[in-house]
């Protein structure tokens, strides 16, 4: 008898095991990928380089994200996510973070949005990397130094995040606690998108400010997107940012760059890019991108301040070997004049080549 209510209860923990999993779930993901790419001009005696590296758009990474059916259209929600260096296979940041893409809790209600705590890539990060950047913020630095003024501040720890979606407007806002005691304000965040789609028009605004000791960052982003056909966009937009902070010079130079001898406590820099995409065939895809900045009051090389503009171009090409797979190829140019002279290890004009190869999990 006792074998048998043992057998019994075995089973009905069992079912309840099997219904709580049912009403849950955890997905392993990630993408691997690296390329190997030509660069001229690549140190202060001009010479070019061949080297390893991350591919243009994604850098390699893994995570674990899941979610808790917990009634009424509410979930609970988790991801924790990992960056790395494919070619190397060490994190890809220099204080060992493990999760420094992604570290988050929260609720999801189908109605209301949700809201999540931890560590969580900005809104603008959010919109520019999944929609409104034709290279999704790209990885190169000849594709990507617009938005080095904001790199430090893509995440943000301690940080509160609300992503609603009420038809075709899409919002979020995020709050980072600084956690200094007597101050609320120091090493704080705030920011806020609002995105709205109608028809083959998407179109979106936002703004977020982080404050470093005092100092405030802010950044101004508006873009758009339109849909010609099912199989070609065009994208657009324009950023605004003023640093107070003096870090922005240094974090728009290239490894081995001049040292600056003075930093700006108030650079402005407006930048603009277009872009295209164009699904040629079903397993082809092609993208061209432009970007250029007008930089003011920044650091030059003789210790003053001035002003400076950098373009660049890329063109693109992604062909799947399957849903999953994909090689491609890239090539960019990219040229600066002024305060850009500071950002360049060389001449103040790179060429870049490379190919590549991409896996998704």
């Amino acid at each position: 008898m006792n074998k048998t209510l043992a057998a019994v209860g075995a089973g009905l923990l069992a079912l309840s095991a099997q219904s709580a999993f049912a009403q849950s779930s955890v997905t392993l993901y990630g993408l691997v990928d690296t390329s190997v790419r030509y660069l001229t001009n690549a140190n202060s005696n001009n010479d070019s380089q061949v080297s390893m590296g991350e591919g243009i758009e994604t850098p390699s990474r893994f995570g674990l994200k899941g979610t808790e059916d917990l009634g009424g259209g509410t979930s609970a929600v988790f991801k924790l996510e990992n960056q790395f260096q494919l070619w190397s296979g060490k994190l890809d940041n220099s204080n060992n973070t493990l999760f420094q893409r992604n570290a988050y809790v929260g609720l999801s209600n189908n109605q209301y949005g949700t809201l999540t705590f931890g560590r969580q890539q900005t809104p603008f990060f959010d919109v520019m990397g999944n929609t409104y950047d034709p290279l999704t913020v790209g990885d190169f630095w000849q594709d990507s130094w617009i938005y080095n003024p904001v790199g430090r501040y893509l995440f943000t720890n301690s940080s509160a995040k609300y992503t609603g979606q009420f038809g075709g407007l899409q919002v979020e806002g995020m709050y980072g606690f600084g956690g200094v005691p007597g101050s609320t304000g120091q090493n704080s965040m705030y920011g806020f998108t609002a995105s709205y789609a109608l028809g083959p028009l998407s179109a979106d605004v936002g703004f977020q400010q982080n404050d470093n000791a005092g100092k405030k960052f802010n950044l101004v982003n508006v873009g758009a997107v339109y849909a010609i056909t099912p199989s070609v966009k065009v994208l657009a937009g324009w950023l605004h940012s003023q640093d107070n902070t003096g870090l922005v010079d240094g974090d728009e130079q290239q490894a081995g760059a001049p040292v600056l001898t003075h930093v700006s406590p108030n650079r402005i820099d407006d930048s603009f890019y277009v872009g295209s995409t164009w699904q040629a065939t079903p397993v082809l895809a092609l993208t061209l991108a432009g970007y250029y900045d007008h930089a003011r009051n920044a650091a030059t090389l003789d210790g003053t301040l001035g002003a400076g503009i950098n373009y660049s171009g890329t063109l693109l090409a992604e062909y799947s070997l399957s849903k999953r797979t994909e090689v491609y190829g890239t090539v960019d140019f990219t040229r600066g004049t002024g305060a850009f002279l500071a950002d360049y290890p060389g001449r103040n004009n790179q060429t870049g080549v490379a190919i590549g190869l991409r896996n998704i999990f």
